[in-house]
């Protein structure tokens, strides 16, 4: 009797500390995969704290834990997503038609440079450091800051900017291989994507939404590649976290990623984008440079 009670109260702890590092990890994930600060880093340091795994570990468990906010992304642009489900079917109109063939291109990229790039840091055990891609990150998002001040300053109304319907082929395959490359440790897919929209001189707030619509397809496809290619690695870091931890770091990370996604869709319309990119570029700079030292 008194060894099932003490048996029960330690399942009880475990359950408890796996449901608090679920919180911690959907609120590092729900923040950190919108804002261009490389939400898989932020989940690999996290988990070496918490669950004591080693970089591939934590690496793969960072790629595998973007399912709360692609979940996030499709709630989010459900009409969008809707339209072009419809497009697929030749029912959609003129700009689901363009965000389809924007999507799918861009992901084909992203899926050829985004695997062999996955596959290399995966057989690296461990020797990657992301603190040098962090690093480039940052001096590109202070980079972009001051580009979105001097367009504004330049042209300031978007008759001159440039809608998903204006993008090509050649567009497509820019933003497809950025997102390729945020298959890097250290590299952030949504500030690697923004940046090349806005280098093609799109408006900051399509940018921001067409980077955000772009990751649903790539991001499902860089989950299932992790699945499949790390099932080991992925399995162990869930028995460390748990089903409930797991079922409630994605619930986590949905909620607080509908927020982010509202908010920097409100805030890339007005002018403090230009403070608040270049502050996570400052941000970016001073991680990877900590990171670089320890």
């Amino acid at each position: 009797m008194f060894q099932n009670l003490i048996h029960l109260l330690t399942l009880s702890v475990a359950i408890s500390q796996q449901l608090v590092y679920g919180v911690i990890l959907g609120i590092v994930q729900g923040v950190s995969e919108w804002l261009p600060i490389s939400s898989k880093t932020q989940i690999i340091i996290a988990s070496e704290y918490l669950f004591n795994f080693n970089f591939n570990q934590a690496y793969t468990f960072g790629l595998f834990m973007e399912i709360g906010t692609v979940f996030a992304s499709i709630i989010y642009f459900r009409k969008e997503v809707v339209e072009m489900i419809r497009s697929l079917l030749g029912r959609g109109e003129q700009e689901g038609r363009s965000l389809l063939k924007f999507v799918i291109v861009s992901t084909i990229f992203t899926g050829i440079l985004g695997s062999v790039l996955y596959l290399a840091v995966d057989s690296l055990q461990g020797t990657y450091s992301v603190g040098l891609p962090m690093i480039i990150v940052g001096v590109i998002l202070i980079g972009d800051a001051l580009f979105i001040k001097y367009s504004r300053s330049k042209y300031g109304s978007r008759k001159n900017r440039r809608t998903v319907e204006q993008l090509g082929l050649k567009d497509y395959a820019a933003v497809g291989i950025a997102q390729g490359i945020a298959a890097l440790p250290g590299v952030s897919r949504s500030g690697a994507t923004t940046s090349a929209l806005l280098l093609l001189n799109v408006e900051t707030d399509e940018a921001f939404r067409l980077s955000f619509i772009d990751m649903i397809l790539a991001t499902t496809g860089a989950i299932l590649l992790t699945w499949f290619a790390s099932r080991a690695a992925v399995s162990a870091s869930i028995a460390s976290i748990g089903l409930a931890g797991l079922a409630v770091s994605i619930l986590v990370a949905t909620a607080i990623s509908l927020v982010l996604i509202r908010f920097l869709l409100g805030i890339a319309k007005k002018s403090s984008i230009v403070y608040l990119t270049a502050a996570l570029g400052v941000i970016a700079l001073l991680g990877g440079a900590l990171v670089a030292l320890i």
